[in-house]
């Protein structure tokens, strides 16, 4: 069955493959970006024209989720031209590189802005609408980081943490709705996407040359990260993609809080088992556990 579908993020990197994957099978796809008839023009344009090369019925929306008024337009724009919303896709995000003591707290702020509140501004945009139809899917981009942390991420590192914990306790209080969640956590890849190339580096260069002695291992890090690819195996993005386009297509009721898609074999799944177990029985002992199920039938409405 095909879904009405809004991916933030959608210009470029897995945000841009998710968006054409979910279109090519079959559903209607608005892909959100910043500006896309300035800016992001060209960006809006290809994926219009990929779209339409492979018979998908993709449409460019404008959403910066740095802005509720923005989130809230977009979401009406979907609605008034699709009828409904079925997912939305939180993939908008930003990277930093450099040493923690480096960023300023004002820094900080700014990639929690998009990668945490960005996400807030969105579902209080879309939330409403899935909770009058008692019906909806939330999928989550975040990020193994938030279980296996790499040095010289730190903001990022923090900021997916946050997004992840915002997006398990959302999804206990939405499932009341009968509104599904899962959280995609991909593992890190070094080519197909724009994350490193575009990431920001500290303005502070006193402090970063302070740490100099670590230089070499930040400089390494990208080629450290590459190394823990098993050998042979294609590191692509678009197996993301792919993955979140199954869990669109699985039947309501029978998706995964949680999936990982990762060439790194760094056991992320095995940590995920474990604090789900912890989880459940935590909520359950609570006497909170008709929150770890979503509720279907009229009574979600």
């Amino acid at each position: 069955m095909s879904a009405v579908v809004l991916v933030t993020g959608a210009a470029t990197g897995i945000g841009r493959l998710t968006a054409g994957a979910l279109a090519a099978a079959g559903h209607t796809v608005f892909a959100s970006m910043r500006d896309p008839e300035g800016r992001n023009a060209a960006l809006a344009e290809n994926a219009l024209d990929a779209a339409a090369r492979d018979g998908g019925d993709l449409r460019v929306v404008e959403l910066d989720v740095l802005s509720q008024e923005s989130a809230d337009r977009a979401v009406r724009t979907v609605v008034a031209d699709a009828g409904r919303l079925d997912v939305v896709v939180h993939n908008a995000g930003h990277l930093m590189v450099g040493f923690a003591e480096a960023f300023s707290a004002e820094e900080m702020a700014r990639l929690f802005d998009v990668n945490v509140l960005g996400t807030q501004r969105v579902n209080r945009a879309a939330l409403p609408h899935m909770r009058e139809r008692g019906d909806g899917l939330l999928v989550y981009v975040g990020s193994t980081t938030s279980v296996v942390m790499p040095p010289f991420l730190a903001p990022y590192v923090a900021s997916k943490s946050a997004f992840d914990a915002l997006a398990l306790t959302t999804a206990y209080e939405v499932g009341r709705f009968g509104i599904e969640s899962t959280i995609v956590m991909p593992g890190p890849f070094t080519s197909g996407t724009e994350h490193f190339p575009n990431a920001t580096r500290p303005a502070d260069q006193t402090v970063t040359r302070a740490y100099a002695a670590l230089q070499p291992l930040m400089a390494r890090n990208e080629a450290a990260t590459s190394a823990l690819f098993t050998p042979g195996v294609d590191a692509d993005p678009m197996a993301v993609a792919d993955e979140i386009t199954r869990i669109v297509a699985l039947p309501y009721g029978t998706r995964p809080g949680r999936t990982v898609v990762d060439f790194t074999e760094a056991a992320v799944a095995d940590v995920n088992a474990v604090a789900q177990r912890a989880q459940d029985g935590f909520l359950t002992r609570m006497g909170f556990g008709e929150l770890l199920r979503v509720r279907t039938g009229p009574a979600a409405a």
